[in-house]
C-alpha cells in the first residue's frame, strides 16, 4: 500500500513546465482531465503490480520487466517514470 501512495504522490508533486494559453484551455477541458486520471491510475496499478511481484519473492529483474511492459506509453524512463535509491 505504500508502494502506491508514493506513486501516486510523485505524480501529484512533480513540477510541471509552464504553459501556453492554448495548453492551458487544453488542460481545463473535461476529456482531457480524464485522460490524465486514467494515465495515473494506469501507472499507479502498475506500480503496485511491480511491488506485489516482489513481495511473492520472484526476482527484481523479472518484476521490473513486467513493470516496463504495463507502463508503455504512459511513463517516462526505465521505471516509468519513478526513480529511487536502489
Amino acid at each position: 500500500m505504500k508502494f502506491w501512495a508514493v506513486a501516486v504522490l510523485a505524480a501529484v508533486l512533480a513540477p510541471a513546465p509552464a504553459a501556453s494559453a492554448a495548453e492551458k484551455d487544453k488542460k481545463d477541458d473535461p476529456a482531457h482531465v480524464k485522460e490524465g486520471i486514467a494515465d495515473h491510475r494506469a501507472m499507479a496499478e502498475a506500480h503496485l503490480n511491480a511491488a506485489r511481484c516482489l513481495e511473492s519473492g520472484r526476482p527484481e529483474k523479472e518484476c521490473h520487466a513486467q513493470l516496463a511492459k504495463d507502463c508503455k506509453g504512459l511513463g517516462i524512463g526505465k521505471y516509468c517514470g519513478m526513480k529511487h535509491r536502489h
